[in-house]
């Protein structure tokens, strides 16, 4: 019998995401919404989509959340984009309540489960889900990495004009204005891209990645990205229900690495059945580690919000 995989959220990045894993055929797959009918239409024509699209696993549509029982991972994409008006404060905690609803659903039907958080701000909710959840740290992560990873790939592709296969980019830290791209250690087929480009392409390429969400959610005008963060999402819970070990970049709660602790941030780690196997501890130079740290801090100031009633 195939593993399962919930998505919590039917919106387009978590329509996107249990698309990608039906088509990856690595368990089958539960949606979840509030909005009556949501889910379950959109399961309904995924399930249709198979007969074009080659694969035939099982994709269900639930209003509750007892279709989710003993998902071996659970993808958190519910949640509230911010609007005019909304200060980042209100979209904390807005988001914070909405998690502890999903995730307490989702531990209660699935004790052994992986959480995999996609809800913005990521890095905050991840860690507000891990403390709600009561999980050990490894079964608590968070996406945005490897989507900020994806957006450099395809920005040095570009430039360089070579096969985005033969492109690897290194990016941790925050999701948004603080993440920490790494051009000594992002290469093209294996040479650092800091010996084939000049300082001033590497920093359009730094800003377009830390501007890649921003740009798309300028372009659409009333959404924001949901392809790529689907996918990227559906690519790690692929990897964790298969055990593959491999390392991807994650958000991940930190205990004391890169001298960073009680904070959940990117960094590049082996996934697994048990969810953040082994965190990754790169060797780090110069501005590279003072920038993770002002990330780690800015990060622990915005989760700090949460401890602060709201009104």
């Amino acid at each position: 019998m195939k593993p399962k995989i919930s998505v919590i959220g039917a919106g387009n990045v978590g329509a996107q995401c249990a698309y990608r894993l039906a088509q990856r055929g690595a368990a089958e797959v539960v949606l979840v919404d509030v909005v009556e009918g949501l889910p379950q239409g959109k399961a309904l024509d995924m399930s249709q989509a198979g007969a074009l699209d080659g694969f035939d696993v099982r994709v269900t549509g639930s209003n509750g959340y007892e279709a989710t029982g003993d998902s071996q991972v659970v993808v958190i994409t519910a949640g509230l984009a911010r609007k005019p008006g909304m200060s980042r404060d209100d979209l904390i905690h807005k988001n914070a309540e909405i998690m502890k609803v999903v995730v307490g659903n989702a531990v209660k039907y699935s004790p052994g489960a992986v959480l995999l958080i996609v809800t913005n701000p990521l890095d905050v909710m991840t860690y507000h889900a891990l403390r709600i959840s009561g999980f050990p740290a490894n079964r608590v992560l968070g996406m945005a990495p490897l989507l900020d990873a994806a957006r450099m790939r395809y920005f040095i592709a570009q430039a360089m004009k070579a096969p985005i296969s033969q492109v690897y980019a290194e990016v941790m830290g925050s999701h948004g204005d603080l993440m920490v791209p790494v051009p000594r250690l992002s290469t093209v087929n294996g040479k650092p891209i800091t010996e084939l480009m000049t300082p001033e392409q590497i920093k359009l390429i730094v800003d377009k990645t830390t501007n890649g969400g921003a740009e798309i959610v300028n372009l659409l005008k009333t959404g924001s990205a949901y392809y790529a963060p689907g996918s990227a999402a559906a690519r790690m819970a692929e990897a964790i229900v298969k055990d593959e070990k491999i390392i991807i970049n994650s958000c991940c709660y930190l205990t004391g690495q890169y001298g960073i602790k009680d904070v959940c941030l990117g960094v590049p780690a082996r996934l697994g059945r048990n969810g953040v196997e082994e965190i990754i501890e790169l060797e780090l130079i110069g501005e590279e580690l003072v920038k993770l740290k002002k990330a780690a801090a800015a990060v622990k100031e915005l989760t700090n919000i949460l401890l602060i009633p709201h009104t």
